[in-house]
């Protein structure tokens, strides 16, 4: 397609917005996008923050046309671990109708769809975008607050996840939320030689495993936190009808695993994407190196990630999960726990009007209904935009679930991204047509 050179002009920018080292390139990312919607006719402007800036853009063809809020992200993940990539993650790489760089498909590639569908669109247009979604989007849920009004839409759109399988047209409806930990513990005020001290010294990456051991059921897999589950909305069977079949054993061979561990009694699916998760991102302490050293360190810690589902709150699990861990903390320890960032989960309407319209533009262009999903995954300023603008919200995937999200050789189809440029022009369309 022609418009595979600048996406890969794009891809080519490395905008980690967790790299300090890497901030005038997330700069460069937003500015190179402003020009790019500028020269589609669009009122492009970039808004500071203390970190990375957030860009707003603006295009309005008809006062009488519907508005479409498109909202997405130009920063990407660290490309860690390196020599796992079979082609530089920063030197986007085109092979058997796919792209290969870190951004492909979270989020650069996605939101390029929606600039590519913008020129002759018949609808008002409204971008969106930040440069922090992958640190939990800090400074994004002020500027939507102080914005309210220039942000006003009548439908806002996201892509910035996946179909459920290849040509396999898909309507989400649903993400979990999240509440992000880091859990140091310390033990002696310095680390200590392990035959002088051994037996005596409290080892921090003991109490760890003890920590990591209370936290989940071993036989059923419930999270043991107290108060935990008392606020997760039950799934009705109506809901469940609307899913699509899930191959367990195709999963299995994807993952290259025998077993699909988890919550006991929950199907894999309802596991996925209607029941909260804890688990460990990282853990730390004691010597990495080569070799050995008989050491006892004074330090350890850990990253947690639980992911949240309807009615759960970050910041009361946050709450609950720091009570508990300062509960079993065994004595000898110093226990702290950092709140790193979170997001609320969030249900749409899967029949409003838009997605009723999105519904028909995917089955026109790809010749086959769509199937209706939730997902696992947070983007955390979609709650935000439904309760504050009061929009309704189309999440509409163009990736696919083996992409390799977060991962070496993140890839993105061809395919994908140009069904999703013709489905896009042709929501657009049918919006003007509706008169929404």
């Amino acid at each position: 397609m022609n418009a595979l050179a600048p996406l890969l002009e794009f891809l080519s920018i490395p905008s980690v917005s967790t790299d300090p080292a890497r901030k005038e390139d997330v700069r460069r990312a937003a500015l190179w996008l402003q020009e790019r919607l500028k020269a589609l006719g669009f009122r492009a402007e970039l808004h500071e923050t203390p970190l990375h800036p957030i860009l707003y853009a603006e295009r309005r063809v008809d006062p009488e046309a519907p508005t479409v809020l498109v909202y997405g992200h130009y920063d990407v993940q660290p490309p860690d671990p390196l020599e796992l990539w079979e082609t530089p993650p920063f030197s986007p790489v085109v092979k058997e109708g796919r792209v290969y760089a870190r951004g492909a498909s979270d989020d650069k590639g996605q939101l390029f769809a929606h600039v590519l569908a913008a020129e002759g669109a018949p609808v008002n247009l409204k971008f969106l975008v930040e440069g922090e979604e992958e640190i939990g989007s800090p400074h994004l849920s002020p500027f939507v607050q102080a914005h309210q009004k220039k942000l006003r839409a009548d439908v806002v759109v996201v892509s910035d996840g996946a179909m459920f399988a290849p040509y396999t047209p898909t309507l989400t409806y649903g993400l979990r939320g999240l509440c992000y930990l880091e859990v140091r513990l310390r033990g002696a005020r310095r680390d200590l030689h392990s035959g002088a001290f051994g037996g005596v010294a409290p080892n921090p990456i003991q109490a760890l495993g003890w920590l990591l051991a209370r936290l989940k059921d071993e036989r059923t897999g419930r999270i043991l936190i107290p108060g935990f589950y008392e606020r997760v909305r039950p799934l009705s069977e109506e809901e469940k009808a609307l899913w699509p079949s899930l191959d367990e054993e195709a999963l299995k061979r994807e993952l290259g695993v025998e077993v699909l561990p988890g919550e006991e009694g929950y199907s894999v699916l309802e596991r996925l994407w209607a029941r909260p998760t804890l688990d460990p991102n990282g853990v730390w302490g004691g010597y990495q190196g080569e070799g050995s050293k008989t050491v006892i360190p004074a330090e350890a810690g850990m990253k947690l990630s639980m992911r949240l589902v309807p009615d759960q709150d970050p910041e009361e699990v946050a709450d609950q999960a720091e009570a508990y861990l300062k509960a079993v903390c065994p004595p000898g320890y110093a226990l702290e726990v950092l709140r790193l960032h979170g997001g609320r989960p969030v249900l749409t309407d899967p029949f409003s009007p838009p997605m009723r319209l999105m519904a028909r533009a995917l089955e026109e262009v790809w010749g086959r209904p769509p199937v209706y999903t939730r997902e696992g995954g947070t983007i955390p300023v979609v709650a935000e935009l439904k309760e504050t603008l009061g929009a309704p919200i189309v999440l509409l995937g163009l990736g696919l679930p083996d992409d390799n999200l977060h991962a070496p050789n993140e890839k993105l189809d061809l395919v994908n991204l140009e069904k999703g440029v013709a489905v896009i022009r042709h929501f657009h369309e049918l919006l003007v047509e509706g008169g929404l």
